[in-house]
Parts: C-alpha cells; sequence; structure tokens
C-alpha cells in the first residue's frame, strides 16, 4: 500500500487539478455595500455545459481508517466544495485521462480554503477531518451521465499519513 503525507494546499500547487477558493491577495478585491463588506470576486468559474448550477449541503464523516479506495470525476461540469464548520479538510487528486493511482495528490485544506475540481478532474469523496463537517458545493445538474468512479485494487489503495 502506498502512503501520503498531504501537502499545504496552494493555488499553485492545485493549478492542474481546478481552483483554490479562498480569500486572498491574489483575488481581485473590491469593496462593496457602502465599504462594509468585501467581495473577493470571481475565484472560480462554474462549469456545466448544457446543464445548470446547483448549490448543495454536503454533510460528511471522516474516514476511518484513512485508506483512499475510490475515486470520481465529474466530465461535464466542475465541482466546488467550501467548508462551514471550521474545520480543515483533505482534498486528494488525480489528473483528468485515464485514472493512474500513481498519480494521485492529496491537500491538506485549511478551515478558510475550498476547492472547485475542473471536469473530468479525478477525486476522491469528501475527506473531513476531525469530526462530522458541513460543505456548500456547487455542482451541475442536467442531462447526461456525470459521474463516473473507479474502485481501486488492494494494491492501489493508498494510506494518507495524518
Amino acid at each position: 500500500m502506498r502512503r501520503i503525507v498531504p501537502e499545504p494546499l496552494t493555488a499553485e500547487a492545485f493549478a492542474p487539478f481546478g481552483d483554490v477558493i479562498e480569500a486572498s491577495e491574489d483575488a481581485e478585491v473590491m469593496p462593496i455595500n457602502y465599504g462594509w463588506t468585501t467581495r473577493y470576486n470571481a475565484l472560480s468559474d462554474v462549469a456545466v455545459g448544457d446543464g445548470h448550477a446547483i448549490i448543495s449541503l454536503f454533510r460528511s464523516k471522516p474516514l476511518a481508517p484513512l485508506v483512499l479506495k475510490i475515486f470520481e470525476r465529474h466530465p461535464l461540469g466542475s465541482q466546488a466544495f467550501m467548508p462551514l464548520s471550521g474545520r480543515p479538510f483533505l482534498v486528494a487528486v488525480a489528473p483528468q485521462g485515464a485514472f493512474d493511482a500513481r498519480l494521485v495528490r492529496v491537500f491538506h485544506a485549511a478551515p478558510g480554503q475550498g476547492v472547485n475540481y475542473a471536469k473530468g478532474v479525478w477525486h476522491h469523496f469528501l475527506l473531513a477531518l476531525e469530526a462530522e463537517s458541513d460543505f456548500l458545493v456547487v455542482d451541475r445538474e442536467g442531462p447526461g451521465e456525470n459521474l463516473d468512479e473507479i474502485e481501486l485494487s488492494e494494491a492501489d489503495w493508498i494510506e494518507v499519513q495524518a
């Protein structure tokens, strides 16, 4: 079994897989609402193809043991996750195309960071840490099959080192 230590989630490191959603100095920042609100504008594009964008709430439990066995992708649209519970979480991804377990990377997302997986990027389902956590999810609903899943053989399972 391969073991991975999560790396910090940064916009640069995550760029091949999508966007990091966070209030950073790299964003287009503008005061709105007469100066009472700061808008961090257009942090990510939502890809929906011929569908439409929906907003959902996901409640996720920590995975125990922390072994990655299943990956999924959404070929018709992007999928964004923003934590609401003030806890960190893990992001496990692999490049678009044919799935290759050797190319899996795991990122440690801080409580104020979210991600938007680009269309077709392989990712593990939500990996909450510490306790059950809520996430705001923006993704695509519409015609066509928008979910591919792959179950890894035991030899390709990945243990994540906390």
